[in-house]
């Protein structure tokens, strides 16, 4: 076989296959869908620099329209499936999609073209209507050969959104191979050791930026991708041990999820295959990682980055064990900590963080958000706060919105976040700060227990007691209120402005939510 998109690589080598339904794609199949999606996307009008959104659970035909969308030059904007019909009419209005592809298991795709502002074609998988046509009748009445004006094109994620609207993340189109790498990713793949042997298990949502690239570099390198419709800790087991994984990437919740189960049923997979298992995200806590260490070996490869790409670190765990806690070194551009008043601050002084050198993107529609990111010397943050040490190790302690100042002094939730999650009575753990008329803000912390039966004052005074023997008390938590899941996306993100919200607005109210 003979592709631009994926090399010299056999026709019949399954490119990736979905876990739970069991639909393989080959790499003969992937180059045909992929020139059939593009050729679409032609007799549709798109040309190359038009955008096009998709909201989409994991399933076999996301990367075909994926491939489709990077071969014809097009902009491409995936949309959380866990986003409600207004926040993903928002991101369609804002990305000015000119087609938006929705999945029928959706129920809120039915409520979408109401809300649009435009008229863009709509098409669905899994049936069609008055509204919608069907993506799958309209890709296979294509041609399965290229188009005639190949072109790169570029995915536009938009932000999470865990701190206020999201917004999509740009980059400048260039006239490219259409299998151009980021060279960023170029970079990790030489450090994580993808190629053709590659077997990479995917447990996360493809809409997200880090899933969905790393998918593409190994189908770009020829590897074999097994992607799971939804994570589950016991079939993510079973996976590495079954198909021999050689690579996969997490984020740490699902490393928590996995520890709290039993010692001997984890004892029961063979994990032996695995060569590197990446992580990022969100921060790790240092015990979570050490027992993951201590259980799958020195494989664990993390990096810190944001969509944005404005920089990159990297950390393997021969590297944490010696500087626990920390996301590593500068892959590419120099890190830099700024106090308040931009001054550059000390080893060990925290502060906000700001790469130099930045990688150039503008957020779509929003060149006022791109300069408040900006300082007087072209560094960008994303509003991280921490530290480096003396060798240039970087440390995260949380984000700028989200620290607490009481009385007057700084108080970081990651720390205290990172103590719960240690408890063997907790699945997931959030702390902000609420109101408090005498020192302006106070701790509180929400807890997802695992078992929510016993969510009661006893279970809060022991978490309490707990706080209390790890942390300084001022750190501790006021108070401890419980929730039967925190609203974290897949991607490790904590949508912590939801939980804060209305305590500002009740005042502070106690409730088991």
């Amino acid at each position: 076989m003979v592709s631009p998109l994926f090399g010299d690589v056999a026709a019949e080598k399954i490119a990736y296959r979905m876990t739970g339904s069991g639909e393989a794609v080959t790499y003969g199949q992937l180059e045909a869908r992929s020139n059939q999606a593009a050729q679409l996307f032609r007799t549709l009008g798109l040309r190359p620099g038009d955008h096009i959104a998709f909201y989409l659970e994991n399933n076999a035909r996301f990367l075909e329209i994926v491939w489709g969308a990077q071969r014809s030059g097009l902009i491409y904007s995936p949309i959380s499936s866990r986003l409600t019909a207004g926040e993903a009419a928002y991101i369609v209005n804002d990305s000015g999609a000119k087609a938006f592809i929705a999945s029928a298991q959706l129920p809120a795709t039915d409520e979408l073209p109401a809300l649009l502002s435009h008229a863009p074609t709509l098409l669905r998988l899994g049936g069609s209507d008055a509204r919608y046509g069907s993506w799958e009748d309209r890709a296979a009445a294509q041609p399965p050969t290229r188009i005639a004006d190949e072109v790169a094109g570029s995915s536009m994620i938009y932000s999470s959104g865990t701190t206020g609207r999201p917004k999509g993340v740009r980059t400048t189109l260039r006239d490219e191979p259409i299998n151009a790498l980021n060279p960023v990713l170029l970079h990790l793949q030489k450090l994580v050791g993808f190629g053709r042997d590659t077997v990479y298990l995917s447990p996360a949502p493809l809409y997200h930026a880090a899933p969905l690239r790393w998918n593409m570099l190994v189908q770009a390198l020829g590897g074999t991708c097994l992607i799971m419709e939804r994570f589950d800790e016991r079939e993510y087991l079973r996976h590495i041990d079954a198909e021999r994984v050689t690579h996969s990437q997490v984020v740490p919740t699902m490393f928590v999820r996995l520890l709290k189960l039993p010692e001997a049923e984890r004892r029961q997979y063979d994990v032996s295959s695995l060569q590197c298992v990446i992580h990022a995200a969100a921060p790790c806590p240092v015990q979570v990682k050490q027992q993951m260490i201590e259980w799958w070996g020195p494989i664990l490869f993390e990096f810190y980055s944001a969509t944005e790409g404005a920089g990159t670190t990297t950390i393997t765990s021969a590297e944490w064990l010696t500087h626990p806690g920390s996301v590593g070194r500068p892959a590419d551009n120099p890190i830099h900590i700024l106090d308040d008043r931009g001054r550059e601050c000390a080893s060990g002084e925290v502060g906000v963080i700001y790469f130099e050198g930045r990688r150039e993107f503008s957020y779509h529609n929003d060149d006022a958000k791109l300069a408040e990111c900006l300082n007087d010397k072209g560094w960008i943050t994303t509003g991280d706060i921490g530290y480096l040490d003396a060798e240039g190790y970087l440390y995260l302690t949380d984000r700028k919105a989200f620290m607490i100042i009481s009385g007057g002094v700084n108080i970081y939730p990651q720390e205290i976040e990172d103590a719960l999650i240690n408890h063997p009575k907790v699945m997931d753990a959030a702390v902000f700060g609420i109101p408090n008329e005498e020192f302006g803000e106070e701790v509180k912390a929400v807890v997802q227990p695992v078992d929510f039966a016993r969510a009661d004052a006893a279970l809060a005074e022991e978490l309490s007691a707990y706080c209390r023997s790890h942390l300084s008390a001022l750190k501790c938590p006021k108070s401890i209120d419980f929730t039967v899941q925190l609203p974290r996306h897949p991607n490790g993100k904590l949508y912590k402005r939801l939980l804060r919200e209305p305590y500002w607005r009740d005042k502070g109210v106690s409730r088991i939510i």
